[in-house]
């Protein structure tokens, strides 16, 4: 294995996160044409752009995954415990009690009127916030925690075992857990929506990043495939992180700046809940006695949200100019600048798990 240090590029990613983001919004403002047109490309609500972009933003990560790793991942079921407890256990209710008291009780004065479902049903404003919390709070991330585990050094094996058992009890619990903390007999899901993002968020480059590792290794060599092949394809991950920014703050950009003071309240619990969850399961993980490879990846699924899912569930159910739409488009906003400050935070405390690697910032096990 070799050492990797970051780049530049990365080290400041935050910056290139925040510049893409102004320029998503700005380009949703000045071009909203250019926005609605790429918008419309979609299959059971999967944005094609933004699928395209995710492809390649994770097709670099499966590249480098040694899949020996992810048999003896497989070996190890606490973390993947932990993970299923803490993203259907515990991380549903604590939304739904944070966003009730912030929304329902903190807030509920500057969130004054109602709005009509699309069932005709008229409800008060903040309880529709509430929904669109509680829609985030029951989708556990499925693709983009894999570009998080690996900018925290955490075991890329792991992670995608996490994700394939995540994205599976997703398929069975979110509908019945939803309806339950919504209050509704009979909660519609985007089953196509669920399945369709699955496959090409995580399966297809899952199964490209295979065959292109095991055909580059059998015809250049693993020291080929390490110093040369692997130095180009890295920075393909980040800029198609950018990318994918763009795209979603072109499309939803115009929703955030024509609520600002909203965008406020309904972030406030969001963020409160990601820094929750996150803290739970990275403490559990350290009394557990995990190494940190495991402790971060462990941590970081559940505090990170599968918005897609979120976003297309609340658009069929309240509609596209609800407030449940808005609150999932709020969870857009804050995850990324709020999961890249917890890999921050996981890569200055890997020496409260007793393994840190080469305080040159060196990564060992990256390939």
């Amino acid at each position: 294995m070799t050492g990797r240090r970051l780049s530049t590029f990365e080290k400041y990613l935050t910056v290139w996160v925040a510049l893409c983001i102004a320029g998503g919004i700005l380009i949703g403002r000045i071009a909203p044409g250019v926005a609605v047109a790429l918008d419309s490309f979609s299959v059971y609500q999967v944005s094609i752009p933004i699928a395209i972009a995710l492809f390649f933003m994770m097709y670099p990560i499966m590249v480098k995954i040694d899949f020996s790793e992810v048999l003896r991942a497989a070996r190890t079921p606490k973390p993947v415990a932990l993970t299923l407890i803490i993203n259907w256990a515990i991380k549903p209710f604590t939304m739904y009690i944070l966003a009730s008291f912030f929304l329902g009780y903190l807030f509920v004065g500057f969130i004054p009127g109602t709005e009509v479902l699309l069932n005709g049903t008229e409800v008060e404003l903040w309880r529709s916030y509430v929904a669109g919390c509680i829609l985030l709070g029951i989708a556990p991330c499925t693709a983009m925690v894999l570009m998080w585990s690996y900018l925290a050094k955490g075991n890329d094996g792991l992670t995608l075992i996490m994700v394939a058992i995540n994205s599976l009890t997703m398929l069975v619990l979110y509908a019945p857990l939803g309806g339950f903390l919504l209050g509704v007999n009979a909660m519609p899901i985007p089953w196509e929506t669920i399945l369709l993002s699955v496959a090409v968020y995580v399966a297809l480059p899952l199964v490209a990043g295979y065959f292109t590792r095991k055909w580059v290794i059998a015809r250049k060599g693993m020291a080929w495939f390490e110093t040369k092949f692997l130095y180009f394809l890295t920075p393909l991950s980040i800029v198609a992180l950018l990318g994918t920014l763009v795209l979603l703050f072109s499309f939803k950009g115009n929703v955030i700046v024509e609520n600002p003071l909203t965008i406020l309240w309904i972030a406030i619990p969001l963020f409160i809940q990601t820094m929750l969850i996150f803290t739970i399961g990275y403490f559990l993980a350290r009394r557990l006695k995990f190494p940190y490879r495991d402790a971060a990846p462990a941590a970081m699924i559940g505090a990170s949200n599968h918005f897609e899912v979120a976003i297309a569930t609340a658009t069929i159910l309240f509609g596209l100019s609800s407030g449940a739409a808005l609150a999932t488009v709020v969870g857009v906003l804050i995850e990324v600048p709020v999961m890249l400050m917890l890999v921050k935070i996981c890569l200055r405390t890997q020496g409260m798990f007793g393994n840190t690697p080469a305080e040159d910032g060196t990564n060992p096990r990256v390939s």
